[in-house]
């Protein structure tokens, strides 16, 4: 009776999460001509055959276009402009900490920056909140404010959860599952979990057919190593590989500083990956913006202190510059040569576009998927596989390939009109001419225009709003 349960659930919820997962489509037809086309099917971009969007969708990808609805939204592309899928962070967090007091949730402006970059789709990978976030879902889903699609998470399963129980058992992580299950969510994460509870997270995530990531370690005292949360069935890694390149008597933090990958251990461990087909979310830059902060991606495209409030620009403007912490430093580089040896090693179609980005009052996280794609792409990634990952390969990663990541007839209608040829220089993704999200035409420049000062306090007397809301610990449910 339980398993049919569940099953019903499952479908109401398929029903429901197709209708609303398109954010309202626009219901006028829109047609897509001229300039260039890379629709993340293949490794070149073509002269674009014509696009038709209608209800929210790709109608028409090339053929007989002229079916379009004679009152049709007409996009004319210069020659020199290229047309992506939306791109997809799968680990974007909508959160940050201007006072060194905790994450913060920042709605006020981060949906639109998201959507202003050409981000159409994100999944908020664990929060600490996860009512605040369904509830800006609910908000966009409606119409009541631009943003990309937001793929909620349930909370963090692990000690990344403030009042996690730690000694929660199966049967409490099967009724937390089921809770958020009804409620949407899109799949779940796991930081700081013990192996037994991991088992118990993955087993009843997908008898709803939701996915399960995680922030794991090496092995060292109760935590999980990657590998053998691949045996038990995880879907997506992230940060580390993992494997028998760490050892169980330290953490991945420490194993993992000066780390090579020509060595049996990481072709055992990316041979699993693919076996299981389990997706890598590297996380590059995030890494980079802890230590030295890399020249080459951490430069400013735009003015990005122009969404703080004139109040907090000038507390950050009044800060010492952050300091660098030497082992993520070592680590980003390190992360770089462990991307393109997985690249290397057959593991293309398995790499994702995650962030992860933190945030005090700089470099904010809407913007960093493209500070992502740069650093794939130094990593010695091609630029075509490197949008890939942004794409195609996140869509499948979160179980939603036969809808979103590629611009081919029935699936939504998210894409991104760039400004030159992304396959030469990744660097002409950023600031795009337009944005299509389920078929209703942004414009980048005005998304940004209308969250200008929205970001931070207005007033001293106004910081007491910008403080986490301290929160009581959880009581499990046994």
């Amino acid at each position: 009776m339980k398993m049919k349960r569940l099953a019903l659930l499952f479908l109401s919820l398929v029903t429901a999460g197709l209708a609303t997962a398109q954010n309202a489509p626009q219901e006028r037809d829109v047609l897509v001509t001229g300039g260039w086309l890379f629709a993340s099917t293949g490794n070149q971009r073509v002269r674009n055959p014509g696009i038709l969007i209608r209800a929210g969708k790709f109608l028409r990808v090339g053929g007989d276009l002229s079916i379009a609805a004679a009152d049709a939204e007409h996009v004319q592309l210069a020659d020199t402009e290229t047309v992506i899928p939306g791109l997809f962070d799968l680990h974007a967090h909508y959160a940050m900490d201007l006072f060194n007091a905790g994450r913060k949730d920042e709605t006020a402006a981060y949906p639109s920056l998201f959507l202003a970059n050409g981000v159409t789709s994100t999944w908020p990978a664990g929060e600490m909140k996860p009512d605040s976030m369904r509830a800006l879902r609910i908000r966009i889903d409606r119409g009541l404010e631009p943003g990309p699609r937001l793929l909620n998470s349930g909370p963090y399963f692990g000690t990344a959860r403030p009042g996690w129980d730690r000694n929660m058992t199966p049967d409490s992580i099967y009724a937390e599952v089921d809770h958020w299950a009804e409620l949407g969510v899109k799949g779940f994460k796991a930081k700081g979990i013990n192996p037994v509870q991991l088992r118990a997270l993955i087993e009843r995530a997908h008898q709803y057919g939701l996915t399960v990531t995680g922030h794991l370690d090496s092995g060292f005292g109760t935590s999980v190593n990657p590998r053998d949360a691949i045996l038990m069935g995880i879907d997506r890694i992230e940060h580390f590989m993992g494997g028998d390149a760490f050892t169980p008597d330290r953490s991945a933090y420490a194993s993992y500083e000066h780390m090579t990958f020509d060595t049996p251990a990481f072709r055992k461990i990316a041979a699993l990956y693919k076996t299981h087909h389990v997706y890598f979310d590297a996380t590059l830059s995030a890494y980079g913006y802890y230590g030295k902060k890399d020249p080459a991606v951490y430069t400013y495209y735009t003015d990005e202190e122009r969404f703080l409030t004139p109040y907090m620009r000038s507390v950050i403007a009044a800060r010492p510059p952050r300091p660098v912490n030497q082992q993520f430093e070592n680590i980003y580089w390190t992360k770089r040569k462990e991307v393109k040896a997985f690249y290397d090693a057959g593991g293309g179609d398995l790499i994702t576009l995650g962030t992860d980005h933190p945030s005090w009052g700089e470099f904010f996280t809407p913007f960093s998927a493209n500070r992502e794609l740069l650093s794939l792409s130094l990593s010695g990634i091609p630029n075509a596989a490197v949008l890939r990952i942004a794409t195609i390969n996140s869509a499948r990663a979160i179980g939603l390939g036969d809808r979103l990541g590629s611009i081919e007839a029935g699936k939504w209608a998210d894409l991104v009109v760039v400004r030159g040829n992304p396959l030469a220089d990744i660097r002409k993704v950023r600031l795009p001419r337009l944005v299509i999200k389920a078929g209703k035409v942004y414009d980048p420049a005005a998304l940004m225009k209308s969250v200008e000062g929205k970001i931070g306090p207005a007033s001293a007397a106004d910081t007491a709003a910008w403080a986490p809301t301290p929160r009581p610990p959880r009581r499990a449910v046994r």
